[in-house]
């Protein structure tokens, strides 16, 4: 697409793609389990969140999460302790499943039966360029009002089509300026 940004911070601008501060939003959104995964009340929590139905426990193993019922049992029971990498598998599954599971909700909420949600741009950081150098970029706010296709992709974890909704769902309605919107330092949603 023309004005997408090839050499963004070549002078010393900082920021963060807008489907990036998207996803965060969204991911914020969902309500995932704060406490670390790494303590036992943590790896409790995301275990019988991935194991407290059959349906649960059949989009955990699709996730990724492929060990045996004896050893989430032994998890479970505090009997065995899981290895790093089944720790990443436990996390990445809880992540996919949360995800999966409030997509519906997210996108019911962040159409409002039509009436979409409003966005705010918070524009990249040009504090460390030089004054001649400096875009004219200011705080922006556009209301959203299809989410699906950014959900979607959100909700499989797939980066590009996530950017490609967010780019032609949201940021291009900003008008001729849109590409100076591709790189923000936070988003903000009204949801």
């Amino acid at each position: 697409m023309p004005e997408r940004n090839i050499e963004f911070g070549k002078y010393g601008a900082s920021g963060i793609k807008g489907y990036e501060a998207a996803a965060r939003q969204l991911d914020a959104l969902a309500g995932f389990i704060t406490t670390p995964l790494t303590t036992r009340r943590g790896l409790l929590a995301r275990l019988h969140y991935l194991t407290r139905t059959p349906h649960a426990r059949k989009a955990a193993r699709d996730a990724g999460l492929t060990v045996t019922d004896r050893t989430l049992q032994a998890w479970l029971e505090g009997r065995r302790s899981p290895s790093r990498k089944n720790l990443h598998n436990v996390e990445t599954a809880y992540r996919t499943v949360r995800r999966h599971n409030v997509a519906r909700y997210l996108l019911a909420r962040l159409n409002r039966q039509g009436r979409g949600t409003r966005v705010e741009f918070h524009p990249f950081n040009q504090s460390q360029v030089d004054r001649p150098r400096q875009r004219v970029v200011s705080f922006r706010t556009l209301n959203v009002r299809h989410w699906d296709r950014i959900v979607e992709a959100w909700a499989a974890a797939d980066d590009e089509a996530l950017d490609e909704a967010w780019v032609s769902d949201a940021t291009v309605d900003l008008g001729s300026e849109w590409g100076q919107y591709e790189y923000v330092t936070t988003i903000g949603f009204a949801a």
